[in-house]
């Protein structure tokens, strides 16, 4: 499933068990129920609104009859749904002959008794959903009780003037210079006067700002009716501009982690929304800091307030919360220049700013400089495996490697260049040609030239030189090119991972796919090390980690399917292979294509994704979804040997591909 880097709904998918204990059930036995007249509303009901015809490449599922025994794997009991009308539920009834209604609207039935049902939801936040089933012998019927997140359930009314309390942005604790300006938004009464009061008594005002209502990412990247990423013009949005004025109680030191402080309710900020003589008003959960004007120094280190192994590397993004874009080794040091809750927000030079996690740094000086390197003589050392370059900085500032097909570039952030020597060493095969420029007045490029397709690369500090290593792409027969590869395969989950209707656990599909690929890579010639080949649970980092220690020369990452809440799963669903880093887009493109001929599914696409198993630069690696898991005919066929062998069949086929045409380029 593709969600791992977020926070994935591992618990949504766990089956809720055959039991039903404690829902409202009713059990008939009575005569069989007589067939609608054909054209009948009554007739209509029975059939599925939606048609999802199976691939003709999966295989046959096998027809059961049985009692009735209704049972609902997604969503769990009780669960908060946040979606806009509708979503999908499913789960399995006993029985391929009966017929699912869910508030008397049809769900699809497969011949081994799973379902799935795609519903218009009542606009209440609290659902009593009535789940029947029958048969010409038999019925059974379920009070279901789900909750659904409304729109407006932060609604704060006064009279004729309402405003949203769950729409204030920004929340939190915020560190940020006296010169920075703050952007305030809240929804409130079309026509209302807005505006925030400090403590002190100075007022804000907030002016209207229409806007289009957002679409959630996960949407944006499934949903393929476009109609439904279509938003109205919303006209309740008012927004205003704050700098230099701190804001709630003080939210205390930038660094390290805040401790708990005494929050009189008379230092809060107060939200008011007037409209004629009703006035709303809302305390604004924000606590907003001025940083002194010296300068503070952090250090990134690895994360010790969460349990599991150490991946020695800080993730930088653009914005807080955003897609990977910096790979920060530990001891890389930078000036602070805020913080927006858990995020730090590092100043790399003039020109650019990353967001780490605060939990990753910790304060070194405050009103020392900004650490400032100078570029040195870069050597490179021949290693039968890699070259090895090593750069000297004096400080180890931060930097970032941008990745061309046969070039990489390293970019040293609050940097000067005295590059005074570039030593090859010994005639190196891998490294073609160098060069390094002042690309800013405090950012220095050195480019690193090759002789064939970047295959891998990592980082680390020795003292205060970055040594960059650059791994030798394997040698490859062209005619037998999976001969002698040292692949690893990774069995996605646990923990985590997808339920299907009929209760197939995603962690046991995967690894049922992964032993028969490992099983198909070893007969071609291959050397192959396993994540994990048990029912065990392994976390992410320790799966690279064990795949980087062995050394291996290409990662493969196996997964099935499911979608986040509100998507129409009889539209939205496919084969997808995803990457991280550039030198991986060719496998994932071969291995797409292998997947699409031999799985017969839809094409969702392949692309680049934030996902923790893709994102080490030591090899090319990449995460497949080949079935969606909950879909009943996608999960019938992970259950069984001819599924399983046509998904590795096919991850073999895609990397015997890709590996020719790297051959090709030796």
């Amino acid at each position: 499933m593709s969600f791992q880097l977020r926070a994935r709904r591992a618990a949504a998918f766990a089956s809720l068990g055959a039991g039903l204990l404690g829902y409202a059930c009713a059990r008939s036995a009575s005569a069989p129920e007589p067939a609608p007249p054909a054209g009948t509303p009554e007739a209509a009901a029975r059939a599925p609104a939606e048609s999802l015809p199976s691939s003709p490449e999966l295989p046959t599922i096998k027809a059961v009859r049985a009692p009735l025994a209704l049972n609902v794997v997604y969503p769990p009991a009780g669960a908060v749904l946040q979606v806009r009308d509708s979503s999908f539920l499913f789960g399995s009834v006993g029985s391929g002959d009966a017929r699912v209604t869910i508030d008397g609207q049809p769900a699809r039935v497969w011949p081994n008794g799973a379902w799935l049902a795609y519903v218009a939801l009542p606009a209440d936040s609290l659902l009593q959903l009535r789940i029947e089933a029958r048969t010409d012998r038999d019925s059974v019927a379920m009070i279901y009780p789900v909750r659904r997140v409304m729109a407006d359930r932060g609604r704060l009314t006064a009279g004729a003037v309402w405003l949203d309390s769950l729409s204030l942005t920004p929340t939190g604790r915020i560190w940020l210079s006296r010169g920075e300006y703050v952007t305030l938004g809240v929804r409130a009464s079309e026509g209302a006067e807005v505006r925030l009061r400090l403590a002190d008594g100075t007022v804000v005002p907030l002016t209207p700002q229409p806007q289009l209502a957002e679409v959630p990412a996960a949407v944006r990247a499934f949903e393929r009716d476009s109609t439904r990423l279509r938003t109205p013009l919303a006209r309740d949005r008012f927004v205003g501009l704050l700098r230099g004025r701190a804001v709630g109680p003080d939210p205390g030191p930038i660094l390290p982690l805040p401790f708990a402080l005494a929050t009189p309710d008379s230092s809060w900020a107060t939200l008011e929304a007037i409209l004629g003589l009703d006035t709303a008003r809302v305390r604004w959960p924000l606590q907003l800091a001025v940083l002194d004007s010296l300068p503070l120094v952090a250090e990134l280190v690895d994360d010790t307030t969460h349990p599991g192994v150490p991946d020695s590397m800080t993730v930088g993004r653009a914005l807080p919360g955003g897609t990977y874009a910096w790979f920060f080794p530990s001891g890389t040091r930078s000036a602070v220049t805020g913080r927006w809750n858990g995020d730090l927000r590092l100043r790399l030079s003039a020109d650019a700013e990353a967001w780490v996690p605060v939990a990753e740094a910790r304060p070194l000086a405050l009103g020392g400089p900004a650490p400032r390197a100078v570029v040195g003589s870069v050597t490179v050392t021949p290693r039968p495996d890699r070259a090895t370059i090593r750069i000297p900085l004096g400080q180890r500032v931060p930097f970032r490697i941008e990745e061309g097909d046969r070039s990489l570039v390293v970019r040293v952030y609050g940097a000067s260049g005295d590059v005074d020597w570039m030593r090859y060493g010994s005639a190196d095969s891998l490294i073609r040609r160098m060069s390094w420029r002042q690309a800013t007045s405090d950012e220095v490029a050195i480019a690193f030239e090759l002789a064939r397709p970047v295959w891998g690369y990592r980082t680390r500090w020795d003292r205060n030189d970055l040594l960059l290593d650059i791994r030798r792409p394997p040698v490859i027969e062209a005619g037998d090119p999976l001969r002698g590869r040292l692949i690893a395969v990774d069995p996605g989950h646990p923990p985590g991972g997808a339920t299907g209707p009929t209760g197939l656990r995603e962690a046991e599909a995967n690894l049922a796919v992964a032993l028969e690929l490992r099983r198909m890579l070893a007969d071609a010639g291959a050397r192959v090390v396993m994540t994990r080949s048990s029912d065990s649970v392994v976390e992410l980092w320790p799966r690279v980690q064990l795949a980087e220690r062995a050394n291996a020369e290409v990662l493969l990452s196996i997964h099935n399917n499911a979608l986040p809440d509100g998507l129409n799963p009889f539209v939205n669903h496919g084969t997808s292979v995803y990457y991280n880093q550039p030198r991986s887009e060719p496998l994932a493109r071969a291995i797409q294509a292998a997947l699409l001929r031999r799985l017969g599914l839809r094409d969702l696409g392949f692309g680049r994704a934030d996902l923790a198993l893709v994102r080490a630069t030591w090899m090319p690696s990449v995460l497949t979804e080949g079935y969606f898991l909950m879909l009943p005919d996608q999960e019938a066929a992970l259950r069984t040997p001819e599924g399983q062998r046509r998904y590795a069949q096919a991850v073999v086929e895609g990397l015997r591909k890709y590996l020719e045409g790297r051959a090709r380029d030796q």
